[in-house]
């Protein structure tokens, strides 16, 4: 999956960002075109001005240019601080002399504001983008949706089985899929939502047999039983085991699987060394444009997660 504006970072190394950052002529070619550029942030002075290595240039985003919304009081300096050590996008707005060397002036901010126009005109309900993770709430996940442009997956969005903080499914720096839920082009807004790409309840349940014993995470702990997550988006119910907790890695059996009450019945084997960081995510949907999702298997008596991606909330209807 290709994007004109991708999340910063991925534009870094490719032949030619390194081609146009080499040279004097390839920046100013890249001012004249108004082409997207990348360098990596060496630190952030005093005054909040960004210092940027672009290929052998070290170039300079003052600060009211370093990201949308400071001029306006919008976005707060921590936005500017964390991109330090990190790959910053760019417009090369000018190239001066200081003391027989060549100095870049950039400005984060003009390529924010082409990322977002481009959204805004072209984004629709449904539609399958790339992001990527850049901080984690119990609440939800910050990403970035193209040229540093955020956007939050409330926690109850990133899956169908509940987690008690967004860290426990993704990570920072990790590259994931999402689906557009809204545009609201008169906040200059974008809603996304990441669980309707993980599968339904019969997608996740294929990949599973009675009699198959596997690992899962405990995410409810009952006197009646234990609510254990196999995947993502698929959970069972195990019998009640002393000593269980919240968290807790487990082994379990798979005793049944009941489609028409969407249910699978488990058996404790054992707890399990704890995980190192989240695990891999498997999307069933990779790109295109969503229209409507249901969880549940139709026919099914047990009433599962349902989204519909409005159309009359589609860019340009």
């Amino acid at each position: 999956m290709t994007s004109r504006f991708p999340p910063e970072g991925k534009l870094l190394y490719t032949p030619e960002n390194q081609a146009l950052c080499a040279t004097a002529e390839g920046l100013e070619q890249a001012m004249a075109t108004g082409t997207v550029l990348e360098g990596l942030a060496l630190l952030c002075d005093e005054h909040h001005d960004l210092v940027v290595r672009l290929g052998p240039f070290t170039g300079r985003i003052p600060r009211e240019e370093a990201a949308l919304g400071i001029t306006e009081g919008t976005t707060r300096d921590i936005a500017i601080l964390s991109r330090v050590g990190k790959p910053v996008c760019f417009i090369v707005e000018g190239l001066e002399g200081q003391d027989g060397t060549l100095v870049p002036r950039l400005s984060r901010r003009r390529a924010q504001e082409l990322a977002l126009g481009h959204i805004m005109a072209s984004w629709v309900p449904g539609q399958v983008i790339p992001a990527t993770v850049t901080h984690l709430e119990p609440f939800g996940a910050f990403v970035d949706m193209g040229c540093g442009v955020p956007s939050m997956i409330g926690v109850e969005r990133l899956s169908v089985s509940r987690i008690p903080h967004a860290g426990v499914r993704l990570a920072p720096g990790q590259d994931i899929l999402a689906a557009v839920l809204e545009v609201d082009r008169s906040r200059r807004r974008v809603v996304l939502t990441h669980r309707e790409l993980l599968g339904t309840w019969e997608e996740n349940a294929a990949l599973f047999r009675p009699g198959m014993t596997v690992a899962g995470w405990a995410r409810g702990v009952k006197d009646y039983g234990i609510f254990v997550e196999l995947a993502p988006n698929l959970s069972g119910l195990a019998e009640h085991r002393d000593g269980i907790r919240e968290g807790d890695r487990l082994s379990v059996y798979i005793k049944s699987i009941l489609p028409e009450r969407m249910k699978l019945k488990l058996i404790v084997i054992d707890v399990l060394p704890p995980d190192e960081g989240p695990q891999p995510l498997h999307y069933f949907i990779t790109d295109g444009v969503l229209n409507r999702w249901q969880y549940a298997p139709e026919g099914c008596a047990k009433a599962g997660g349902e989204t519909v991606f409005q159309p009359e909330n589609r860019a340009g209807a």
